[in-house]
């Protein structure tokens, strides 16, 4: 064999190897490629599933206010009706369902709202009367309707009264 026919014989077999590693490179791009957008859709997945989780909470949170934005009203009827009951045969019953009534629903988070003694917040406090007294201005001096919070979020505001300057004669 001539060195020309040496070079024909190996010039296949180089193109050949050439063509075989471009494709190797290609396939491996590709599998970059593909490894990228896998990465990419798992990252988009976990941040749906945490919106997810947190969109569940919101909606379970919500069915818990309206659901217990109506039992107040039994709250209040109870709170209205156990001084009445003193002295009744019926009436350590009705209190310990009182109290058990208030411990489930403190469980899912709601809590009075503190008002008297403190200063008047918009916020948290319905002013529906102001009294000339010795306080300091503002200072809510009677609950007349207590108000509540579910976790962090006022449900009910309190109706107060509150302390105005008195006028010097």
């Amino acid at each position: 064999m001539s060195e020309d026919e040496i070079t024909l014989t190996n010039r296949p077999q180089e193109e050949q190897s050439e063509q075989l590693k471009q494709e190797l490179e290609e396939q491996a791009r590709r599998t970059d490629e593909c490894l990228e957008r896998l990465k990419y859709l798992q990252a988009d997945f976990d941040n749906y599933r945490k919106w997810f989780e947190k969109e569940k909470g919101a909606i379970i949170t919500l069915a818990n206010e309206h659901l217990i934005t109506d039992l107040l009203v039994i709250l209040d009827d109870f709170e209205r009706a156990l001084p009445a009951l003193d002295g009744e045969k019926n009436s350590e019953g009705m209190r310990m369902v009182f109290t058990k009534m208030v411990k489930i629903l403190a469980g899912y988070g709601l809590q009075p709202i503190e008002c008297v003694g403190k200063k008047f917040d918009p916020a948290v406090h319905e002013a529906l009367c102001r009294e000339q007294c010795d306080f300091e201005p503002e200072t809510v001096i009677e609950e007349i309707g207590k108000g509540y919070r579910l976790k962090s979020k006022v449900i009910r505001p309190s109706k107060v009264k509150i302390a105005e300057h008195m006028a010097k004669r």
